[in-house]
């Protein structure tokens, strides 16, 4: 007979199964790779996450799973069904007990708690809703908690769960309905986006009644798996726009595929680049903070992919060049935000500033960040860029410089 797993067992497995979640945090970070997971300094796979308040506070959070057993047999998951791994179970006790004493210990400011699905949707979703009931209710728990929601159990069990979290996430995990049907038969976009359509409305009926009780104030998020299907960056920006704006989910979150033991001959063999992440987010960005659609980020470009090489914004830019150069003491807000090098808290420093003066160079030098990159783009009252290059040479003037070699390999 197996010796059974401590708690502390139990919380290396299932805090290291819980990296492949992004949902609750930043892109940019160490590459997610279960056949070379661990080591001094990562800033994966060791149970802690950030995520941001409604106030907009980072906060750190233990990031779980009550289990990396599952009955689905999701190709691209490390806790499919058929996968060969180390399995584990945490109680919901065992999940109070821990979520409390990190907290006491200051280690952590709330919860991020996902699952593989255990017996049905709804003996899983149950048990999630009892650690969150169990915490608030019980132990009058003011800390933040993030509970990820199985979109196959029942509407009841949803809203109790928006009754004790402050956000909670559907995965769509993938950006086409043919995707999912290959990879992950057992699960349906129609029940996903029901579920989604179902969290908006109770989120935002919350918010319109200010005396009632809270469901959800963070709102809801998803993750989107990148690479592991033949999508382009092009249909999953549509997808993520459509998504935005039809379910006003707070955040949408891109995960590079990585490569998984025993991985089915659907997938492919090699991790999708960790850059083509980096320029999904900053796209995101574009079509959250900046005006720009989807369809637009990429319009024109030879293959529906971001360059991997230069921001989205600047290839956008580059790719419509008639639209400068922008003179920032007369230009609507609309357009400033185009200007590569301007970011949002730039232009409306600049919209500031002209109104007790024309804007010189050396204005614009003390507002923006990306000085060099933005100069080809705008007129100031002393300066107008001398001629329009063609996109080649213009380019090679704005576009980030390589690093040089290291001397130590």
């Amino acid at each position: 007979m197996p010796k059974a797993l401590s708690v502390a067992d139990k919380l290396e497995i299932l805090a290291d199964a819980a990296k492949y979640d992004a949902s609750c945090a930043s892109s940019g970070g160490e590459k997610r790779n279960s056949r070379n997971s661990g080591g001094i300094g990562s800033s994966t796979g060791n149970g802690i996450c950030h995520s941001y308040t409604p106030d907009g506070r980072c906060v750190s959070l233990l990031k779980i799973l009550l289990t990396n057993a599952c009955v689905y047999d999701c190709a691209y998951c490390i806790n499919r069904r058929s996968s060969n791994v180390r399995r584990a179970r945490f109680t919901v006790q065992e999940v109070v007990d821990l979520t409390l004493e990190f907290y006491k210990r200051n280690y952590i400011e709330g919860l991020f708690l996902s699952s593989g699905i255990i017996r049905s949707p709804d003996y899983t979703m149950e048990a999630l809703v009892r650690v969150a009931r169990t915490l608030r209710i019980e132990h009058a728990f003011r800390g933040y908690i993030h509970l990820k929601s199985i979109p196959e159990a029942s509407p009841d069990l949803i809203r109790a769960a928006g009754l004790y979290a402050d956000r909670l996430s559907i995965n769509i995990e993938l950006p086409t309905e043919e995707s999912l049907k290959r990879f992950a038969p057992e699960k349906r976009t129609q029940t996903i986006h029901a579920t989604m359509r179902d969290l908006s409305l109770k989120i935002a009926d919350a918010r319109a009644d200010a005396r009632g009780p809270r469901f959800s104030p963070a709102g809801q998020s998803t993750q989107l798996i990148v690479g592991a299907d033949s999508s382009s960056d092009s249909t999953v920006l549509a997808t993520a726009s459509g998504l935005y704006g039809t379910y006003r989910l707070k955040r949408i979150y891109y995960s590079a595929f990585s490569p998984i033991p025993d991985a089915s001959s659907l997938l492919p063999a090699r991790p999708a680049p960790l850059q083509r992440e980096n320029r999904l987010y900053q796209a995101d960005w574009l079509m959250r903070f900046y005006g720009f659609s989807a369809a637009e980020i990429l319009a024109g470009s030879a293959d529906d992919m971001l360059d991997p090489e230069i921001d989205p914004k600047l290839a956008w830019a580059l790719r419509n060049r008639e639209r400068f150069p922008v003179d920032v003491n007369t230009a609507e807000r609309e357009s400033l935000l185009r200007v590569p090098g301007l970011g949002v808290r730039s232009v409306d420093r600049v919209l500031s500033a002209r109104t007790h003066g024309r804007l010189r160079l050396d204005d614009i030098r003390r507002i923006a960040g990306s000085f060099r990159r933005l100069l080809p783009f705008i007129v100031t009252a002393d300066h107008q860029p001398a001629r329009l290059l063609d996109r080649a040479a213009l380019r090679s003037m704005v576009a980030p410089r390589p690093r040089q070699p290291s001397l130590f390999g």
